[in-house]
């Protein structure tokens, strides 16, 4: 795990050193351990060093900044070049099936010179090339120099774990795995994204797709490669090579299923624990982490376990009777973290500049303070069920989504039956699922009324609608596409838009602690897999979640965690603490920073009928806060 850079020079002069080590401070955190710089001119040799001043005349530079977490030795240094000079990489990740790579790499003739998981993905990529990515398990974004075909090469994993940005400034193009890097180049504006500022505001979406919430910055989507000629200096449209496989249905029975999948998952978690320094996991006491956790004691009888939970201090979403029987059933050493609301705010800017983007919830911050916690109690490497919602149904809206494909199907006995025994779960009530059911089912040009009469409608009064109207932004959701199968499609929408920010969440929320973060659900076998069961299998007749799922785990996680039928995870009583704060609240509300997009006057009003209780709270007063800290932080241009 690492933080990588590039810059490439247009009109072929020599890259100042001191851009390079710009590049390389900004991602201080991402790798303490060590740094790294290659420079190339072109024809010469490449030129690599620890100092960006040994570099001489090179218009192309890579920048490196290292978390030694396999072959901690020199030996996996980076930039990392091939014995004959032709490829040079920098890549931040891990592969997991690095030893299976390096095995049959062997057969071929290869000899390696480390230990490392980088050697090996190196010398993949020049036997295979771009067919190497789709032998990968695991999480990356790197970037290869091939000095004969004079092209760069960059790639991201296939949901997004590992983030890579690229932008064009005055000199040229670069690349970096933080926003903030490429902010600080000549030529590259803070303008504001006006399409990803709507959808943050109204759905709390900012990460999916190209673009990002700034319009000069790009980001490379999940499962997608990207090519830049050295000569032409043209960058090629990314290129997609992988995707979920939708129409490969299994005829397996539900038994069978849970027994491959738990198969499936345990492989995962073994591959998940290699490492050369000590591993823990964050659990919150719900069935993902607790079997990650159980996972890893199954397969690990004797290796010592550390946990990092945290807990709310309000009842209705404090989850520490769940965390504690996890614990002493997987025989854990726990450590608790329980956030006050003031720490929040003396923790903001930091948090807003370590996100980069806005985020949805303050959620976040207790997730920030877990990886906080690990890495005071020495942790380098953390599993977390990141993704497991999404592949295995585990949010109360795809009720509403399985709902909605037993009416497609025409199945009106199981319509009945599930609206019977899917509306007594907890959060759960008929006429809420019946809401969320049909909206799934409404034609797109029905939805905007729809939504205008529950109270969500696409533009509220507190949006500045001209402001979006005069930049041509669609103030509406993209057209839906489900089919037959609503369920699995909405979860397929979830993967490959919602995931992104929650892996942005924790990537930066790790990395701010130089920590690795791991998430076993995701990888491309179990994901197909899962996408191959039939609905019922992911929830039950009676509304289950995650039904098979539970079913595999049995024997490994107490019973007591498979049966809950609740849903929370790291949630915090975000009402009470902005009450707590409500000068605080009404302070940032009221700031000099300017906000065109927000009706100021009615966001005031809105707050105001909240706190009173005279309108319902819900995650919009956040992100008014957050956007209002982020622009001031970031110094944003809204023209």
């Amino acid at each position: 795990m690492c933080g990588i850079a590039g810059i490439l020079q247009f009109n072929r002069s020599g890259i100042d050193s001191q851009m390079l080590k710009n590049l390389s401070n900004s991602l201080y955190s991402r790798g303490p351990d060590d740094l790294g710089f290659l420079g190339w001119s072109g024809t010469s040799p490449v030129q690599v060093s620890r100092n960006p001043d040994d570099l001489q005349n090179c218009w192309l530079g890579l920048v490196h900044r290292r978390l030694s977490i396999l072959d901690i030795s020199e030996a996996g240094w980076q930039p990392m070049v091939t014995s004959d000079g032709r490829y040079a990489i920098v890549f931040n990740g891990e592969i997991y099936n690095y030893l299976e790579l390096q095995r049959e790499l062997k057969t071929l003739g290869y000899t390696f010179y480390s230990h490392s998981d980088t050697e090996v993905l190196l010398t993949a990529y020049a036997h295979w090339g771009t067919q190497v990515l789709n032998r990968l398990v695991g999480m990356f974004a790197f970037a290869i120099l091939d000095t004969h075909t004079r092209h760069l090469f960059l790639a991201r994993d296939f949901f997004g774990i590992k983030p890579l940005y690229y932008t064009d400034w005055q000199g040229g193009f670069a690349f970096a795995s933080e926003i903030k890097s490429l902010l600080q180049l000549p030529g590259v504006n803070r303008q504001v994204n006006p399409q990803k500022l709507y959808d943050y505001l109204r759905f709390g979406v900012t990460d999916h797709g190209e673009e990002t919430l700034f319009t000069k910055v790009r980001q490379l989507p999940p499962a997608h490669y990207l090519k830049f000629s050295l000569d032409s200096l043209q960058v090629t449209q990314p290129v997609r090579y992988w995707q979920v496989e939708l129409n490969q249905p299994l005829e397996i029975s539900f038994k069978a299923a849970a027994e491959k999948l738990q198969e499936l998952f345990l492989e995962n978690i073994r591959l998940h624990l290699r490492s050369d320094v000590p591993i823990g996991a964050a659990l919150s006491g719900g069935i993902d982490s607790s079997s990650i956790v159980m996972a890893m004691r199954y397969l690990e009888p004797d290796v010592e376990l550390h946990t990092f939970s945290y807990i709310a201090d309000d009842p209705k979403v404090n989850e520490e009777h769940w965390v504690d029987i996890v614990s002493q059933a997987a025989r854990t050493n726990l450590h608790k973290t329980q956030p006050l609301p003031t720490q929040l705010v003396e923790d903001l800017d930091y948090l807003i500049n370590i996100q980069e983007q806005p985020f949805n919830s303050t959620s976040i911050y207790a997730q920030h303070q877990v990886f906080h916690l690990a890495q005071t109690a020495g942790i380098k490497v953390m599993l977390d069920g990141q993704g497991a919602d999404e592949i295995l149904g585990g949010y109360r809206i795809y009720l509403g989504a399985r709902l909605a494909t037993l009416i497609r199907q025409g199945h009106w006995h199981q319509v009945t039956q599930f609206l019977e025994q899917a509306s007594r779960l907890p959060e759960m009530n008929r006429l809420r699922l019946l809401l969320v059911g049909g909206g799934f089912l409404l034609p797109d040009n029905f939805k905007g009324l729809a939504r205008q009469l529950i109270g969500k409608e696409f533009a509220p009064s507190w949006l500045n609608s001209r402001w979006f109207a005069e930049r041509e932004v669609m103030l509406s959701l993209p057209p839906s596409r489900h089919k037959k199968e609503v369920l699995r499609e909405q979860l397929y929408q979830s993967l490959d838009n919602n995931l992104l920010s929650l892996l942005r969440y924790e990537d930066r929320n790790s990395m701010a602690f130089s920590i690795e973060s791991r998430v076993p659900f995701l990888t491309p076998t179990l994901v197909n897999f899962m996408f191959s069961l039939p609905e019922e299998y992911i929830i039950a007749p009676d509304g289950t979640t995650k039904a098979v799922f539970r079913q595999a785990m049995r024997g490994i996680v107490p019973d007591s965690i498979l049966d809950r039928r609740d849903k929370i995870g790291f949630a915090t009583p975000e009402f009470n603490w902005l009450a707590t704060l409500r000068p605080w609240v009404e302070e940032i509300l009221h700031s000099k920073q300017s906000i065109p997009a927000l009706n100021m006057d009615q966001v005031n009003q809105d707050w105001q009928a909240v706190i009173q209780g005279l309108k319902p709270f819900d995650f919009r007063i956040w992100r008014w806060i957050n956007l209002i800290k982020w622009a001031e932080k970031y110094a944003v241009k809204f023209e």
